[in-house]
């Protein structure tokens, strides 16, 4: 028993230090950040974190999808982001003391990694690259908002076509066939492209007949994202 259990903790611990956020940090300073880390499995619609509440904890999602959501000021919920296998989220409510500005809730069975604040400030603090690469992050999840803000007062098929782009710069699989991205429910794609449920399955319709995305269960493929880039031209 006690063998089973430590070599689930090094599993853990082996899961969470291949997050690209870790990449190329010295070997010995991600150990000692992540020798606390705590990993627990969550089922679909679990809120992980709410809106206003203190950070205690940094998360890295090891499998699953979750979303960053808020809402505006009728109430209406609205979804800032989609995060997958690797992603980091909560980690700027420890940085600057105060609560948290949105919920996260998993949109399939998700399993996170939870890291203590005080051992992320630590790694940031010992580590110059490490506050490097969340400068990165938070770089490329600023250019993304800005891009989709831009787009607003598009048409509805550029939308569209961007919040694809958006999944596939963030969460996107590099295939022989193509670049893959979770098939996301209508909703969340409406939340994130603000149209109507209606508009975004008319025109993942659209795009679906013109070969440009290829959808099953579970994977919405691109072939050519260069060609559905164009649209956006």
């Amino acid at each position: 028993m006690e063998e089973r259990s430590l070599e689930r903790v090094n599993q853990m611990h082996d899961a969470v230090q291949a997050a690209p956020f870790f990449k190329g940090l010295p070997e010995a300073a991600v150990a000692q950040a992540t020798s606390h880390v705590v990993m627990r499995s969550h089922p679909a619609g679990q809120v992980i974190l709410l809106e206003n509440d203190w950070g205690s904890s940094v998360y890295f999602i090891l499998d699953g999808w979750a979303k960053i959501r808020t809402y505006n000021l009728d109430g209406k919920e609205v979804t800032l982001n989609i995060l997958g296998k690797g992603e980091i989220f909560g980690e700027m409510a420890p940085l600057d003391e105060v609560p948290r500005s949105t919920d996260v809730i998993t949109l399939a069975p998700t399993v996170i990694a939870n890291m203590p604040a005080q051992d992320f400030v630590n790694l940031l603090n010992s580590e110059p690259q490490a506050g490097i690469r969340l400068a990165q992050l938070m770089a490329r999840r600023l250019r993304q908002i800005n891009r989709r803000l831009r787009l607003r007062e598009s048409d509805s098929t550029s939308r569209v076509v961007d919040v694809l782009l958006f999944l596939a710069d963030g969460q996107g699989i590099q295939r022989a066939e193509g670049l893959d991205i979770p098939n996301l429910p209508h909703r969340e794609l409406s939340s994130l492209s603000g149209l109507a449920r209606e508009t975004v399955t008319r025109v993942l319709s659209k795009l679906e007949r013109k070969e440009l995305i290829r959808r099953d269960r579970e994977i919405l493929r691109i072939p050519d994202p260069h060609a559905l880039e164009k649209i956006l031209l």
